[in-house]
């Protein structure tokens, strides 16, 4: 279920400058903050594909493996991800298996995106977890970023 738009957090600040870095590195810009129970900043990243010559690489999926290596295990209970942009299907796939808690996103992927749009992973019966959702934090911010990167590239 989509939630309200509640003040803007700092981590969704965080989430940008991430996804503004991975930009310069010439990454669709897409960045990431993992936050675990006590507000402690656990991970953070932006797309790497490009870079690493990895398809999974996406900033989500990155925080992701980084907070579960820390943790020793494949389940992050309680965490919070914050995400510029509405995860893709197999993003919102690894978010449930990995059991976040919550998850923040800024900017709306009607073309790829797999919360609100598309397959809407969370709503099939086979997501064994749905995260509390919450839309369009720091949407306008991530929206001209990727509409900038992607102007450059034409």
């Amino acid at each position: 279920m989509q939630g309200t738009r509640p003040q803007f957090s700092p981590h969704m600040q965080t989430a940008l400058d991430e996804a503004r870095a991975a930009a310069l590195r010439g990454e669709v810009p897409v960045g990431a903050v993992l936050v675990a129970p006590g507000g402690e900043v656990v991970a953070r990243a932006g797309n790497r594909t490009r870079e690493l010559s990895d398809p999974t690489a996406h900033a989500e999926v990155l925080v992701i493996r980084e907070a579960c290596a820390r943790a020793g295990s494949e389940r992050l209970p309680g965490h919070v991800l914050y995400v510029t942009l509405e995860p893709c299907p197999f993003c919102a796939a690894v978010i449930s298996a990995a059991r976040i808690a919550r998850l923040v996103y800024g900017a709306a992927d009607p073309k790829s995106g797999g919360v609100a749009q598309g397959p809407r992973v969370f709503a099939h019966a086979q997501a064994h977890h749905v995260p509390e959702v919450l839309d369009g934090i720091g949407a306008e911010d991530a929206e001209a970023l990727l509409k900038a990167f992607f102007a450059s590239r034409r």
